[in-house]
Formats: C-alpha cells, structure tokens, sequence
C-alpha cells in the first residue's frame, strides 16, 4: 500500500516594518508555510509571484505601493551580448554541477565570506547563520524540484545557486559566491547559465524575483532583457496576468 504525503499549509502575515529595499517605506508580507509542497503547487506560487525559502512562501502586500514587480526573463528570445560573452569566455574553466540542496562547511564558509563582503559593498546587514538556519533556508521544502548549481574552479567551490525547477522554467533564488573570485563576474554569469539551462531545457522562462526600479541591490534586474511583469496578485483561483516589457 503507497502513503499518500499530506500537505500542510499555514497562512500568515507580517505587520508593517521599515522597506529593506526604499527608504521612507513600509513593508508588509503575506506568508503561507507549507510542509510538503507538491511540484505543482510550486509551479503555480511562482507563478503567482511568490517567492521560495525553505518552507516559506511569501509575496509583498504593502499598503499603497506596488514598486516590488516580480520579473521573468523570456530565456526563448534571450541573445547573449557582447558584454555576455565576455562574462562567458571568462568563465571557460568554470564547471558546474547540478544535485538536490546540501550543507558542508564550503557552503558555510563561502556563504559566511559573502556576507561579510556585502556588508561592506553594500551596507547589507549581516547575520551570522548557523547550520540550522542555512538548512531552514536552502534545503528545506526543495522537494524534487528544488537543486543547487555549484560552480567551481581549478576544483575549489567558489559559489552556489538556489533554484527550483518549474513546468516552465527556472525559479531564481538565491545565489552567493566567494568575493576572492569576484573578477570572474560570477553573479552575472549564473544567470547566464540559468538562461542556457532554459533553452536546453525548452523552458520558457527564468523567474528573476522582485525588481525595484529605485533599489541599487535589484534594478540590476533590467539588463535581462526582454522580460515580463506580473501585473496582478492573482490568487491560486485566477490567473496572473504577464506583460512585457515596453522599450
């Protein structure tokens, strides 16, 4: 006799706090944690412009602000530029490998160092994670669907990509990389691989997160062109509905 796995939603949300992303704005978020997640309930949530952390689910529901636009690149009609193909031929000893979400001191280490170095590039704020708190938040909830791409050189981990693999495309999570190979443009060429990875695979689209016109750490997302916008927070009962870019 098969067990049949329940899925286990609890839907909640946060009250306003200060924008991590504009300044002089509040942010509120809708969450749903769902234990179990199926393929295809994964498929519709990013679809529906919500984005994955472990078990957690969640979009924004700020008052009076719409400036969060989830984005998804059209990888089909994607062409590499010229500065691409550089970011490209530069990484031509890079090799990638693709496997379910693991923890190993590399992970931590490099993740630990990335951190660090933002907090000075950027004035991220920086927190220290520990083993639980990298697994509640990379490994967790993957399913059969989430997987990272390690990228090593010279056979030394230098960074690693969080992604979910949808009917349609790629959902991008999250990526970090060790700073003392930051010359290789990694964080560009990741993206790159996604898009590659896409038309591969015949998947239509690589669904980028939250774009913000006015936040330095997201309007880099703009270079991807041509993309979509989701235009509506459309419920799991509706559609939502896509636009494109307009040059």
């Amino acid at each position: 006799m098969t067990s049949r796995i329940s899925t286990k939603i609890i839907e909640f949300s946060t009250l306003p706090t200060d924008c991590s992303y504009l300044d002089n704005h509040f942010s509120r978020m809708q969450y749903k944690y769902i234990e179990n997640c199926s393929s295809d309930l994964n498929n519709q949530l990013v679809q529906r412009g919500w984005r994955r952390f472990g078990n957690y689910y969640s979009r924004p529901q700020c008052e009076n602000c719409i400036k969060c636009e989830s984005l998804r690149i059209d990888a089909n009609n994607f062409t590499f530029s010229r500065n691409a193909k550089r970011t490209i031929k530069k990484n031509i000893n890079t090799v990638f490998s693709i496997q379910s979400p693991t923890i190993t001191n590399e992970h931590l280490e490099i993740y630990e160092k990335y951190h660090k170095y933002m907090e000075k590039k950027k004035g991220w704020k920086n927190y220290r994670i520990t083993p639980g708190g990298y697994r509640e938040l990379y490994k967790s909830g993957a399913g059969k669907f989430g997987k990272e791409i390690l990228y090593y050189i010279d056979d030394r981990l230098v960074g690693v990509d969080l992604v979910d693999f949808l009917d349609d495309g790629i959902s991008s999570i999250y990526f970090f990389y060790d700073p003392d190979f930051r010359n290789f443009s990694l964080g560009r060429y990741s993206i790159y691989m996604q898009i590659q990875l896409a038309k591969n695979f015949n998947l239509r689209w690589i669904y980028l997160g939250y774009y913000v016109k006015d936040c330095p750490s997201l309007n880099y997302k703009d270079r991807y062109k041509p993309y979509e916008i989701m235009t509506n927070n459309a419920t799991l009962e509706e559609s939502p509905i896509w636009e494109a870019k307009k040059e």
